[in-house]
């Protein structure tokens, strides 16, 4: 499968990724005639550059990955959920995970890291968000894509707040999301020969620009796990603080230092 682009420099990130927008919203099918979607700011959900890790920046057809080849998963996974890519005709029966071609061999993750590893191949961006295009439903498939995920979080808590993130779309009319992996200061495990980094946690970190701007922070353990969505909230600061990612950083500081302190559940209806 051809991808969108090849290995970009950090410094061409913002303009490549907003042809890849526009890109995307002239081809965006209209599910519902009487919603208008509005772009508020180009790329607004990219988080700042990494500090002091490995970071290639990859821009897909339904979201932007900040991939790490020395641990094989991405740092981060930002896109821009709309009320019409929440609709599609486009499922995911019969699609494959797949290498990203764009990584060199030795640098990626491959199908049998993952065999008898006793752990999900767990999206960051879901399938579910993309079933609206055909080639960003296989997209999401890739490993880039793909963090080593406990078979009940993924399948359980975490698919949970996946259909919470499309509820607060429809809702909203579009969010901003950004997820990933957390790795806390302690030798990690790894899986498979070409040694993929299984996080001890994940964050997913929301942001609604439409009305009052709004935003609220997740904090998932990579454990067994069966709680309510309200035992995960975190504010955007602290997850930031616990993962030394930027967020949001084309805010007007006014905004963001106000919406990133918030974590009011109440604000967002699940």
């Amino acid at each position: 499968m051809s991808s969108v682009l090849k290995w970009i420099s950090l410094s061409a990130v913002a303009l490549l990724a907003a042809v890849s927008v526009s890109a995307v919203k002239d081809k965006e099918p209209k599910y519902s005639s009487n919603v208008q979607v509005v772009q508020t700011s180009a790329n607004i959900e990219i988080p700042a550059p990494m500090k002091n890790c490995s970071e290639e920046i990859l821009v897909r057809r339904g979201y932007i990955t900040s991939y790490n080849s020395d641990n094989k998963i991405p740092n981060w996974v930002a896109w821009h959920l709309t009320f019409n890519h929440c609709f599609g005709p486009y499922k995911r029966f019969g699609i494959k995970f797949q290498e990203d071609a764009d990584v060199p061999e030795g640098k990626r993750a491959v199908n049998w890291d993952y065999y008898n590893s006793g752990f999900d191949r767990g999206h960051m961006c879901p399938a579910g968000d993309n079933k609206w295009d055909a080639d960003a439903l296989m997209q999401s498939f890739l490993f880039t894509n793909i963090c080593p995920q406990q078979g009940n979080l993924n399948r359980g808590d975490w698919a949970e707040s996946e259909k919470a993130c499309r509820k607060w779309a429809k809702e909203f009319r579009d969010i901003y999301i950004v997820c990933g992996p957390i790795l806390y200061h302690q030798k990690h495990k790894t899986i498979g020969s070409n040694r993929v980094v299984v996080p001890e946690a994940f964050f997913k970190v929301v942001l609604c620009m439409r009305g009052t701007p709004k935003a609220i922070g997740f904090i998932f353990k990579n454990t067994r796990c069966n709680h309510p969505l309200s035992s995960y909230v975190n504010s955007v600061d602290e997850v930031e603080r616990i993962t030394g990612i930027d967020f949001f950083p084309q805010l007007p500081d006014s905004i963001e230092n106000k919406v990133e302190a918030e974590r009011n559940l109440n604000d967002w209806p699940y």
